[in-house]
């Protein structure tokens, strides 16, 4: 998660300091703090209004070190929708209380406060029903296996039915492992959970969850730009019937890692580009399109098929070429764990 950690005080501005090294490498952070509150390691902040404006929507995660009233009045500008607002979370300066205040399930405000109250010795304050009944989310569990919600709606139903103790169907085309026992594998139900990729509703209200598993593997030109890029991808999935929402990494060779047109997709579609240098992909098993041109130019004699395949799965749509571009795509294995948490 790319998280924003903001503190008004001074005691807040030393447990801000803190909240990185404790949540460890897996996350990227910036500091700010009140400009009279300040530290070297920090930047500096006048306006909170402000601050916040300007940053609302470019973390996944934002941790307020201050009154709950201050957070809550500073973010209701911004709120939009619980698939896309970042998890907001509020800790008191004294290090007491965490409180996720907005994308609890699908932001993972809840886990990551969790995570932090323990992490502090401090108390996390959750409030949602699922979690505070002990109850399946289906929300949370969608997020923490890389899930699409189709319709959030209908998602808010399922909890709802679980939360009055009824059992909840499930249909699933992916091996699924600890499985809850309001969770069950009767298409008699009312209400059930369908998880896969076709166009498909074994129940009279399912909750569709499509798998994000689809990795591109990709060449270019150099100065391709970020347009023809998204354009070759889109139409090459779209082409295959494959929604581009279900991309959840992109690959190829490591002389690509400073292509500006792949770096600016990669951010615009918040997903992370992965390179392999040409020997990691010449070890890659397959069987593949070899081209001389391109082994001479990356030291691979294909760069597409190769990187989907080293970063994914199973090769669904092989090299597809136009515009300077060759794409290729692979379907990564699932198993889906009711008890995976997200984070």
């Amino acid at each position: 998660m790319n998280i924003l950690i903001v503190s008004l005080t001074g005691k807040g501005r030393v447990l801000s300091g803190k909240i990185p090294d404790l949540l460890g490498n897996s996350h990227n952070f910036r500091r700010y703090c009140f400009r009279k509150h300040s530290d070297i390691s920090a930047e500096s902040f006048d306006s909170l209004p402000e601050l916040i404006g300007k940053n609302f929507n470019n973390y996944n995660g934002i941790i307020f070190i201050c009154s709950c009233g201050i957070a809550v009045r500073v973010i209701s500008p911004y709120i939009q929708s619980k698939t896309t607002d970042p998890a907001v979370i509020v800790i008191d300066d004294g290090g007491n209380f965490v409180i996720p205040v907005l994308s609890g399930h699908i932001g993972g405000a809840n886990r990551l406060a969790e995570i932090i109250a323990e992490k502090l010795g401090a108390i996390p304050v959750i409030t949602t029903a699922t979690d505070t009944g002990k109850k399946f989310s289906p929300d949370s569990f969608a997020v923490s296996n890389n899930l699409i919600i189709e319709d959030i709606g209908i998602s808010k139903i399922i909890a709802s039915e679980i939360l009055d103790n009824k059992e909840t169907g499930l249909v699933s085309d992916f091996k699924c492992i600890n499985i809850p026992s309001e969770i069950v594998n009767d298409k008699n139900c009312s209400t059930g959970i369908y998880i896969g990729n076709r166009n498909i509703k074994p129940f009279p209200v399912t909750l569709r969850l499509i798998p994000k598993n689809i990795v591109i593997g990709i060449g270019c030109r150099r100065g391709t730009p970020c347009e023809t890029i998204e354009k070759r991808i889109s139409e090459t999935l779209i082409s295959a019937g494959i929604s581009p929402e279900r991309v959840t990494g992109l690959a190829t060779v490591d002389i690509k890692s400073d292509e500006t047109g792949i770096l600016e997709y990669c951010k615009k579609k918040k997903i992370i580009p992965t390179f392999y240098t040409a020997h990691e992909l010449m070890t890659v098993n397959g069987q593949f399109v070899s081209s001389e041109f391109v082994r001479k130019i990356t030291g691979a004699d294909n760069v597409c098929e190769r990187s989907a395949v080293k970063s994914g799965g199973r090769l669904i749509i092989g090299k597809n070429s136009g515009e300077g571009v060759s794409v290729a795509v692979a379907e990564k294995d699932l198993i889906i764990d009711f008890e995976r948490k997200i984070l």
